[in-house]
């Protein structure tokens, strides 16, 4: 035999810890209640990967039920890493293929059960480690043969049910079960053997359970010895099975033995067979009327006394007080159910069989249970149990009993009564359990029950009763469960209930009762445990009423769901005042529009609370409306448009365990909610639509990291905004950020600028402007455009000056440059600027369209802001481009105090040749003059570079830098 070597286990387990540590949920199973990790069902659902059902069940498994799925294959190892299961069930799925090893490992499984699939075929190891096998089922599938040795290694099995295949050869079957020695139960019924041939093979000695039913059987074939161990054998619905059959076949063993519908001969089989007569069941034999009486002379003449006589499904219609009197004393049960019986005759029949306890004529045809108080009629004083349902009785007369006085348990339910006399059930004295449920009662009177005082067990359920009479129970002191649901009930009279001092469960649901009244309760309101009152016609529209269960101090169970038509429409605040010792409320199904905050303030008793469905729209749950229900295990509040699941709501329910909150439409559950929650374990939040943001983070961890709370179907949960993510693994990262640290530096980031900026604002004012307006014209289309003019150079130079300064500019500057044979062509902002385009496009356009700049310098120039902006956007282009474009032209001395504010003026004057305009004051100020504008006309003719066609404007040719000397005037010169 083949064996997985160890470290498989060990992964196994390392993949369960992993498992738990990833949080407790599973992705298509549910842990049962209370199972402490040891029972799942994976039940509905529609993965057909097996793996996806077992890969996440943890080491502790014991039981696992997977039914209802779309499964279809059991690989290899689909349980190895479940040592301790015991219990599998895998029926009403489409497996057709099971692998070698798909039951590898489990060794201590005890229960299998594979009913109900579509399985053909079975390899002949595929149970071959499950040592400890007791019960395996393969109902309703497929099968037609057994490979050999299948069951080679189940020493254990105990119980084999193959009912429902298709299985032909009784041989192999024979030979794979020979070797069981712990086999009690084979379940062969349904399939298509014919005969039990069985070659040498014998059955194993401990098998004393065999059922062959509804085969194709026409012979046993089998040896004298074969079925001699047997206790239980069930032929029955083998239509072609003769009474020959049965020669020379020991069946000493048995003690029941089923022949319905089989073509056996009752005669002739009790002459051939060794059987003991009084074990056979009778039922479906076809014995009928006279047929009858030769059988009860047979069993006579082998019997004196018979325990169980079952006749049922034989057709009898009539039975006489001398049919039964040619049989054997019958001292158990007689069973005449399903037959065609009419009349019941006060059961004059069983003259001569008064020592029958239990008499079963179920199914039959009988309209009425006539008066029994006659001088002829059979005392039938041991006769305790009587069931009479599914027939077609219609009126039950006075003293219908009185020949049967000692009957404990008496069944007319399920039949046509609309007419019980008020003295039918006179005499019944000793009558413990009645039931007159499903027939059409509309009246009891007060004398109905009068002498059934030992009554314990009365069920009126769905009749059409609806009004209870004074008196009505008042002999029914020991009456401990009284069932009137589904009946018309409007009210009860005062004294309606009045003798009922001993009642524990009153179920009146499905009624027409429209209100509660405290007054019926006075009499049992010490021993009533159960009150059932769903789906009548109790509501209210105030909140003030006072308590109808104020004195109902043992009650436990009060279901109130569904009133109709449209629920309680209000849970008065009072209404719950005095139930002390309830611990089970249903109010599911009725539309409360509000929970007062104290309305279930007396229920501290309280375990079981279900409020699914029994709200309208979106509920606002007020703080403190669970503050009492300390002791509360489980809740349910599905479908109740809670949109508010918080701490100050569900803070209280301190011993809560199974909490049931789906199909909700809260976006987010504080975690902190479910962490007070200490002894929660079952969590269901399915269909809520919990959006994937930051706000459920927290729910994210709590889910995954908490071991001790079961998430249901966590993995299946989807993003409310895209069906495609899972809420388990949205990602979360962002919502980890420091803010702390990112508070800090921002923080810190704000108050550097707040304290540098004023700094760079004197210091850098000019150049953060000239940027601004560089960058702003640099992104727009104008500024492509002035990038094409540049390369055209439109000007020789532009005059940057003053408005203060414009005299000596229009008097000196423009006839020297423009005039004079130089034939310059400057660029003029008084004349040259176009009118209606912003200031600063008019300046960066005649910066970039003259080949040189000329600013004229004087102390009204530094403090102009223009003119500020073009030096610096001239000075910009000196520095970005390398050409010598701008010259400054000094109308007057400046101290270096007066340009220590100007940075950039005074970096450009120490590289660069300027001029100075010679003054009045100087001894030959023509000739300073004219020297003046030789070097002005020369310096704006030359450049620093030599530009070619392609790489600007059209220059003269590279000059070498030079620096002026120095002249003998005193004032006018060229200074590097």
């Amino acid at each position: 035999m083949a064996t997985r070597p160890h470290h498989l286990l060990s992964a196994t387990v390392v993949l369960g810890v992993v498992r738990l540590m990833c949080g407790y949920s599973f992705h298509n199973c549910i842990e049962d209640l209370y199972s402490n990790r040891q029972s799942f069902h994976c039940i509905h659902r529609k993965e057909t990967d097996m793996f996806a059902y077992t890969r996440d069940l943890p080491l502790s498994a014991v039981n696992v039920t997977i039914s209802n799925t779309y499964l279809r294959h059991i690989p290899k190892d689909s349980f190895a890493h479940l040592p301790n299961l015991q219990n599998l069930k895998m029926d009403h799925n489409f497996l057709s293929r099971i692998d070698r090893f798909a039951f590898q490992n489990l060794h201590q499984l005890k229960f299998l059960n594979l009913s109900f699939n579509n399985i053909s075929e079975l390899n002949c190891f595929v149970f071959e480690d499950l040592h400890n096998l007791t019960f395996l089922s393969l109902t309703k599938n497929k099968l037609k043969q057994l490979p050999e040795g299948i069951f080679s290694t189940l020493l254990n099995l105990d119980t084999l049910i193959m009912r429902q295949n298709v299985m032909t050869n009784f041989t192999g079957i024979a030979k794979s079960v020979s070797h069981l020695t712990n086999l009690r139960i084979l379940d062969l019924c349904f399939n298509h053997l014919t005969s039990l041939s069985h070659s040498n093979e014998s059955l194993p000695k401990s098998l004393t359970v065999l059922y062959l039913c509804r085969n194709d059987l026409y012979t046993l074939g089998c040896k004298h010895s074969f079925l001699r161990y047997i206790n239980l054998l069930d032929l029955s619905y083998n239509s072609k099975l003769p009474a020959m059959a049965f020669a020379g076949v020991d069946l000493r063993h048995v003690n029941y033995l089923r022949l319905r519908s089989t073509s056996v001969k009752v005669a002739e089989f009790l002459n051939i067979s060794n059987v003991n007569a009084g074990h056979i069941d009778f039922s479906g034999m076809g014995i009928k009327n006279n047929m009858l009486i030769e059988l009860c002379r047979l069993l006579k003449r082998k019997l004196k006394v018979i325990k169980n006589l079952r006749l049922s499904n034989n057709g009898i219609e009539m039975l006489t007080n001398k049919t039964l009197r040619h049989c054997p004393k019958i001292t158990g049960t007689l069973e005449l159910s399903r037959n065609n019986l009419q009349h019941s005759i006060c059961l004059n029949f069983l003259s001569g069989q008064n020592q029958v306890n239990r008499l079963d004529a179920e199914h039959n045809h009988l309209t009425s249970i006539p008066s029994c108080k006659q001088k002829n009629a059979v005392y039938l004083k041991n006769l305790e149990e009587l069931s009479y349902r599914y027939n077609r009785i219609l009126t039950v007369s006075r003293d219908a009993f009185y020949h049967t006085p000692n009957i404990k348990t008496l069944k007319l339910n399920i039949n046509n009564i609309a007419f019980l006399h008020r003295k039918a059930l006179k005499g019944l004295k000793q009558l413990v359990t009645l039931r007159l449920d499903n027939n059409l009662l509309t009246d009891l009177f007060n004398d109905t029950f009068e002498d059934n005082f030992n009554l314990q067990v009365l069920n009126l359920r769905k009749n059409r009763i609806s009004v209870i009479f004074n008196g009505t129970f008042r002999s029914l002191g020991n009456l401990t469960t009284l069932d009137f649901g589904g009946n018309k009930i409007t009210h009860f009279q005062p004294s309606g209930l009045d003798g009922l001092k001993s009642l524990s469960k009153l179920y009146l649901d499905g009624n027409n009762l429209k209100q509660i009244d405290s007054s019926l309760y006075r009499c049992f309101q010490d021993t009533l445990t159960t009150l059932d009152l769903q789906s009548n016609q109790i509501h209210f529209h105030k909140e003030k009423i006072s308590s109808p269960f104020l004195n109902l101090t043992k009650l436990r169970d009060l279901k109130l769901d569904g009133q109709r038509p449209h629920g309680l429409i209000v849970l008065p605040r009072t209404f719950f005042r005095g139930l002390h010792s309830l611990q089970s409320l249903y109010l599911t199904n009725n539309n409360i529009g509000y929970l007062a905050p104290d309305v279930f303030d007396d229920l501290t008793s309280l375990r079981f609370l279900t409020l699914d469905n029994c709200c309208v729209g979106v509920t606002q749950l007020k703080p403190g409306v669970f503050k009492n229900l300390q002791n509360l295990t489980k809740l349910i509040v599905e479908n109740m448009g809670i949109q508010n699941f918080s701490k100050k709501v569900f803070g209280n329910l301190t011993q809560l365990h199974t909490l049931q909150l789906n199909r909700n439409v809260m976006q987010s559950i504080p975690a902190d909610a479910l962490e007070s929650l200490p002894k929660l374990r079952y969590l269901d939040i399915r269909d809520i639509p919990l959006s994937c943001t930051c706000e459920n983070t927290l729910l994210q961890n709590y889910t995954l990291h908490n071991p001790n709370v079961q998430v249901v179907y966590l993995y299946n949960m989807t993003c409310q905004s895209d069906s495609k993510f899972k809420f388990y693994n949205f990602d979360t990262n962002v919502c980890y950020l420091d803010l702390g640290q990112y508070l800090f530096f921002s923080t810190a980031v704000v108050i550097f600028l707040f304290t540098v900026t004023p700094l760079l604002y004197v210091k850098l004012y000019w150049k953060m402007k000239y940027s601004y307006y560089v960058f702003r014209s640099w992104f727009s289309e104008q500024w492509s455009r002035l990038r094409e003019k540049e390369e055209k150079c439109k000007y020789d130079a532009f005059i940057s000056y003053n408005s203060f300064d414009e005299q000596w500019v229009m008097e000196q500057l423009m006839p020297n440059l423009e005039g004079n044979g130089s034939n310059f062509k400057l660029c003029l902002h008084h004349r040259d600027f176009e009118l209606g385009r912003d200031i600063v496009d008019n300046i960066v356009t005649a910066v970039y369209s003259s080949r040189k700049t000329i600013c004229v310098v004087s102390r009204k120039f530094l403090q102009s802001e223009w003119c500020s902006l073009e030096i610096q956007l001239a000075s910009y282009r000196l520095f970005d481009e390398h050409r010598d474009v701008l010259l400054l032209v000094f109308l007057e001395p400046l101290s270096e105090r007066q340009l220590s504010s100007y940075h950039r003026m005074r970096k450009i004057m120490l590289k660069k040749t300027y001029l100075q305009w010679p003054g009045s004051d100087c001894t030959d100020p023509i000739q300073a003059q004219d020297l003046f504008w030789n070097q002005l006309r020369r310096a704006i003719r030359t450049g620093s570079t030599l530009v070619t066609e392609e790489n600007g404007c059209v220059a003269p040719e590279k000059e070498k830098s030079e620096h002026v000397e120095k002249h003998t005037t005193d004032k006018y010169y060229l200074q590097p």
